[in-house]
């Protein structure tokens, strides 16, 4: 029971004795104190106050507020009860304490718990407007203080994260395009940390063409998946050319709306200059080994044309076996030079017509050589003309192959498919091999992954292939994926846009 305006006291008096009991000590939270200061007498207590304080009646009824509830010296005189208790008789005003502190003794545990609470005061009057009685109506508000406080706790552990990782914070609101950082982005960027900066003075030092080809489109693929990431150069207030990393998600309304982005932001300049020398000596080492490797390969052909048709079987086994090693040698060697050039931004396409499907087969004679006795099953015959790099989806193609040769029985038929749906061209291999755990799925086509297990330990690669073929299927705008169940085999797919 709450008043929201000093109450009569000759209401009390309409009621009879049992009426008043029976309604008060129903009410939610409440005590009935005396206005009799200092001593302000109990006068009734409700249900809800015995229960939530661990009183009983017998032990408070008639007895002084102060003596039922001892008095915390320690509280401030916003919420020490005797100064609010006096200022209400004084004033003849209801007095709100929003929050306070009491904990509450447990006959169960013997210990007294942490409780926090909130609390009405409201003054009962007489004819002469003088305050006779107390309502002390009390909430426990104690789930929504911790509540609070863990709040309070993990934003305090979240700012020593940041700041340990010299990590800046960002929020972003997407209706009215309001921007708040922490002040780490003002020093990324170059900027006094004590001012608050726009958000078009931090987009102006973004480099042009990383805004026009990374940003734009990583801001309008975010609000589709509500997840924000990229890389881009930074040119700093001083002149100096920085790597940065954001990354964020997107907070939606209940009607699906996005209205906010959240998210941190990080100098990687270090790290990228490690990954750019790094990519350099793996170039310059691959365009070394290419000279000799291309030299016994041809070697290995004049060797072959001088034998000539030989029935020395082993001779051919050892001409086809070095062969072989040359090509997956050569393979491994343009891998890591498109690994260089991807990851520099030098990896161009060439764009132009062709057909898909006959492409798929000159893949599969190519590679069935490497493999011989295997069986691929492919019978799509009609021409399907696509645009693309015919160079790089080939080498997809071929890397799809090579997998299901790798990693499933040599006596399994492999299968190929190429579909048309929707404007859309499907590529699909499937092997009827020792397939793929879900928690491999998710990383298969990050650079460098390789599935560790009993049954991959001895088959050789560098964990590239994948990571290229997904690459070069992002950058011609289509999809790359895998469906597959452990011990069930697998399906490798790319999907491209035919643009009719």
């Amino acid at each position: 029971m709450r008043f929201h305006t000093p109450m009569n006291a000759n209401l009390l008096h309409d009621l009879s004795d049992d009426i008043f009991k029976i309604v008060f000590e129903k009410s939610p939270g409440s005590l009935l104190i005396k206005g009799d200061a200092p001593r302000f007498t109990i006068v009734a207590a409700s249900d809800t106050y015995l229960e939530v304080t661990a009183s009983t009646r017998e032990t408070i009824i008639g007895k002084g507020f102060f003596e039922a509830f001892p008095e915390d010296k320690t509280l401030t005189d916003d919420t020490n009860a005797r100064v609010v208790f006096t200022k209400v008789v004084e004033t003849g005003k209801k007095i709100y304490v929003p929050a306070y502190r009491f904990d509450v003794y447990s006959p169960d545990t013997k210990n007294s718990g942490i409780r926090y609470w909130s609390c009405n005061n409201t003054p009962i009057l007489n004819a002469d407007k003088k305050v006779v009685y107390i309502l002390n109506t009390v909430v426990d508000i104690t789930n929504e203080v911790t509540a609070r406080e863990a709040v309070a706790e993990n934003e305090n552990r979240l700012r020593m994260a940041t700041d340990a990782a010299a990590m800046a914070t960002w929020d972003l609101g997407l209706r009215g395009l309001t921007f708040i950082c922490s002040p780490r982005m003002n020093e990324i960027f170059g900027h006094p940390s004590d001012k608050q900066l726009p958000l078009e003075t931090l987009q102006a030092q973004v480099d042009a063409d990383d805004m026009k080809n990374v940003v734009l489109p990583a801001y309008n693929e975010a609000l589709q998946t509500g997840k924000y990431l990229y890389e881009v150069k930074i040119h700093r207030a001083d002149g100096l050319l920085r790597w940065i990393k954001t990354q964020g998600i997107v907070i939606y309304d209940d009607k699906k709306e996005p209205v906010r982005m959240l998210g941190t932001l990080i100098d990687i300049t270090d790290n990228k200059r490690d990954e750019i020398r790094k990519n350099d000596f793996i170039a310059m080492a691959s365009h070394e080994l290419k000279t000799p490797l291309t030299s016994i390969k041809a070697y290995l052909q004049i060797l072959s044309k001088k034998l000539g048709p030989t029935s020395d079987l082993f001779i051919n086994s050892i001409l086809q076996k070095a062969n072989m090693q040359v090509n997956k040698m050569a393979d491994l060697i343009h891998g890591f030079l498109d690994l260089s050039k991807l990851e520099s931004g030098k990896l161009q396409l060439k764009i132009k017509p062709f057909d898909i499907n006959k492409l798929i087969e000159d893949c599969i004679a190519e590679t069935s050589l490497l493999s011989p006795g295997r069986t691929v099953k492919f019978e799509q015959k009609t021409e399907l003309i696509v645009s693309a790099d015919i160079e790089k989806i080939s080498q997809v193609i071929d890397n799809f192959l090579s997998n299901a040769f790798k990693y499933s029985d040599k006596e399994s038929p492999v299968l190929v498919s190429s579909t048309k749906n929707n404007g859309n061209l499907r590529v699909s291999v499937t092997d009827k091999g020792i397939g793929i755990k879900p928690k491999d799925q998710e990383k298969l086509f990050q650079r460098f992954y390789r599935v560790e297990n009993d049954r991959t330990k001895n088959i050789s690669g560098f964990g590239i292939g994948l990571y290229l073929a997904s690459e070069i299927i992002q950058r011609h705008k289509g999809t790359i994926g895998v469906e597959s169940k452990e011990a069930g085999g697998a399906t490798f797919y790319f999907t491209l846009p035919i643009v009719e």
